[in-house]
């Protein structure tokens, strides 16, 4: 008897605890701290009629975070339960060092609720809490971060006002990151509302590795802007994007030239120089037009409508192959390619390869040229189009072409989300794409590697370019700049230079591709510029993959 009546008191009085706790919660919500919650609730009833669930995070391959969202505090008025507005204007402005006049007339409006600053630092919190001016309060919110600063900034993009993404992956997948909107009520269902995670193909390291490569260069060369591009060749997935001068998105606000939000990679246009030559051999070996054995003449120059075509540093060479073509970047020899595979067959395979179009890469904000001066059939520019000048292209379309020469001939999608999981669900993104267009024949693909690889092995330019061991296939190019670049009205071409190289490895059987570009470094050609970074850049990923050689060099 004795043991049951001491339960039942411990019963007792176990309800008689809870049921002050709830009495205490009651009295804090209804009485000691009513004003405040008041305040908020009747605020959000009388300006926001839905509550929305909180933005995803975006997430390197890896897992480690690119954006995601934190608490921060906020400071708000209540402006009916203020009696001495001008009083409580002056005191709050000081606090928060804000403008006296703009807080006052927050105050001054008829309603429960306006918000005066967002961001608090803790002592600004700590001051308002001190002050206890009547009427106002400090309330938390969900704010946009991104740690890395200004790492993989124009890959991410930002979360402008208006809780609207902005370029990059932010912009490009903001309905899927966006979190649903709900019915305000009790907040129940907000988890459920959340926006989807986005998990990206980039390697953390890589772009890392990428990133600092594009500062050495600016340190060494003092370039004007720069681009890297790491790529899966066989399946699209981008595993570095890198872009110089980079942005923090954590406040883009600051920034006063727009122009440096934009990816070069997919939003600026340049003409690409010598590494395109490739693209012109390619069509006349598909073709078979030509072989890596045809020779031709060359005088070192040419004459085409008046116009004179000249080689670089206006060297001639004499009876040449067309790999040496390749090896030696000979422009006459790529005309005579182009004038063997004829005009239409050019802009074919041109069109083939995909640069009358966008790449249609998951980023906000691709651009691409149709090119109309080279289709207006002019043979001046057929000719100046085979080694890469007097066509625009973007260093995403240039990735994916070359992308194709590498897998054998399918051109094929680059993309950088490989997964989204909404309430821990993968949800599909991508709906089954077609075949990739087959641009041209495996047996076109491997001549052409062989012929890149010549030139890294034998190219008197691209010597830097080699890792003792691997066969590396890989062009340079070195393009004047058009004025019309720079946004300048005038026809021609300035003293600045595009300096590139493209390139893949193992060549024969391509784990990865890089483009390297470099714009207007203070060198004079890619020779000393691009081509060693490309192969820093090479010996980095084939350490990081642990590829196996595959030569005997």
């Amino acid at each position: 008897m004795f043991k049951r009546l001491s339960r039942l008191d411990l019963i007792f009085f176990l309800f008689i605890f809870m049921a002050g706790v709830i009495l205490y919660r009651l009295a804090v919500v209804q009485i000691i701290r009513a004003d405040y919650y008041k305040a908020l609730a009747q605020g959000q009833q009388g300006n926001f009629q839905v509550l929305r669930g909180e933005r995803g995070s975006i997430y390197f391959r890896g897992g480690q975070i690119l954006a995601a969202n934190v608490k921060k505090s906020y400071a708000f008025v209540s402006p009916r339960r203020i009696d001495k507005k001008r009083e409580t204007a002056k005191k709050l402005a000081q606090i928060l060092n804000l403008n006296e006049e703009d807080v006052l007339q927050k105050i001054k409006k008829d309603d429960f609720f306006e918000k005066i600053k967002s961001n608090l630092t803790k002592e600004e919190e700590d001051k308002i809490k001190k002050s206890k001016l009547k009427g106002v309060y400090i309330g938390q919110e969900n704010v946009r971060n991104y740690p890395q600063g200004l790492f993989a900034s124009h890959l991410v993009g930002f979360l402008a006002k208006g809780d609207r993404g902005q370029y990059g992956v932010e912009g490009y997948y903001n309905d899927i990151l966006q979190g649903k909107e709900i019915v305000l009520g009790d907040g129940s269902g907000l988890e459920k509302a959340k926006g989807g995670d986005i998990f990206l193909t980039i390697d953390y390291n890589i772009q890392f590795k990428a990133e600092k490569l594009l500062e050495k260069a600016k340190k060494e060369f003092d370039i004007e802007g720069g681009q890297i591009v790491v790529a899966d060749p066989s399946s699209g997935e981008i595993l570095a994007l890198a872009d110089f001068p980079n942005f923090d998105p954590n406040n883009y606000s600051k920034v006063k030239n727009f122009e440096i939000f934009q990816n070069s990679a997919i939003q600026k246009l340049f003409e690409p120089g010598s590494v395109f030559k490739p693209i012109t051999m390619a069509g006349a070996l598909d073709k078979n037009k030509i072989t890596p054995q045809t020779t031709y003449i060359d005088t070192g120059k040419l004459k085409i409508g008046g116009r004179f075509i000249h080689n670089y540093d206006n060297r001639s060479f004499g009876e040449q192959t067309m790999t040496n073509v390749l090896e030696k970047s000979i422009n006459t020899g790529a005309v005579f390619a182009e004038k063997i595979l004829g005009d239409k067959l050019f802009l074919d395979y041109i069109e083939k390869f995909g640069f009358f179009e966008p790449t249609g890469i998951d980023l906000q904000g691709e651009v691409f040229s149709r090119n109309k001066e080279l289709k207006n059939g002019r043979e001046i520019n057929f000719a100046t189009a085979s080694f890469g000048q007097g066509i625009e292209v973007t260093p995403i379309q240039l990735v994916r072409a070359f992308s194709a020469i590498a897998n054998g001939g399918d051109l094929i999608k680059p993309y950088v989300v490989k997964k989204i999981l909404r309430n821990g669900r993968e949800v599909e993104i991508r709906p089954k794409e077609p075949s990739p267009r087959k641009v041209i024949s495996k047996e076109t693909c491997s001549k052409l590697t062989a012929m890149m690889v010549s030139v890294v092995k034998n190219g008197p330019y691209t010597k830097r370019a080699r890792v003792p061991g691997y066969y590396i296939a890989g062009k340079t190019g070195t393009s004047q700049i058009s004025w019309s670049a720079y946004g300048i009205q005038r026809k021609g071409y300035s003293d600045k230079t595009w300096q590139s190289f493209i390139g893949f490895a193992p060549a024969f059987n391509p784990k990865f591709l890089v483009l390297i570009k470099l714009d207007n470094p203070k060198t004079r050609s890619s020779e000393y510029s691009a081509v060693p970074a490309f192969r820093e850049m090479a010996e980095y990923l084939i350490n990081y993959y642990q590829i196996p050689p595959d030569c005997e060099e």
